[in-house]
């Protein structure tokens, strides 16, 4: 298993900066760690990164915080939950989902749309966010997991 890296205020900035261009996201409380090159969790709790390593030292930990989002080709694709804690920040790269493309998205399916875009979209129907896809050419590839559909 790879070890934890919690991500410095440099590291954490870069990330910010990277979902302010993609989303407008402004800024996010708490302590970005990274396992292995891509998975980004978020953790809000009371412990210090020093706290954080220690306990890693002693017990064996799989993730702290919540499974946030992945760099993806120098790009953030948030994860269900990583659209949840930052909906209240997100203004840009939202797509607006008819009712029956929802349904389509929340049986894993990828939307054939045309979108102008070749990026990561915020999946929205009517005021619910429901996830990150992304855009390419001919349609929006769906990061649903199976067990979430």
């Amino acid at each position: 298993m790879a070890q934890l890296k919690i991500l410095n205020l440099n590291q954490k900035q870069e990330i910010v900066n990277k979902l302010k261009k993609q989303f407008g996201i402004k800024d996010i409380e708490g302590i970005f760690v990274k396992r292995g090159e891509e998975r980004l969790f978020l953790f809000q709790g009371d412990f210090t990164p020093r706290q954080i390593y220690n306990l890693e030292r002693t017990v064996p930990i799989e993730r702290v915080g919540v499974y946030f989002g992945k760099i993806q080709n120098e790009k953030i694709r948030l994860s269900i939950e990583g659209v949840h804690i930052l909906k209240n920040q997100i203004t840009k790269n939202i797509f607006e989902l008819e009712e029956k493309q929802a349904e389509l998205w929340m049986k894993g399916n990828e939307l054939e749309i045309q979108t102008g875009k070749n990026d990561f979209l915020i999946m929205k129907y009517k005021g619910d966010f429901l996830g990150c896809g992304k855009a390419s050419e001919l349609k929006i590839g769906n990061y649903v997991p199976k067990n979430r559909r």
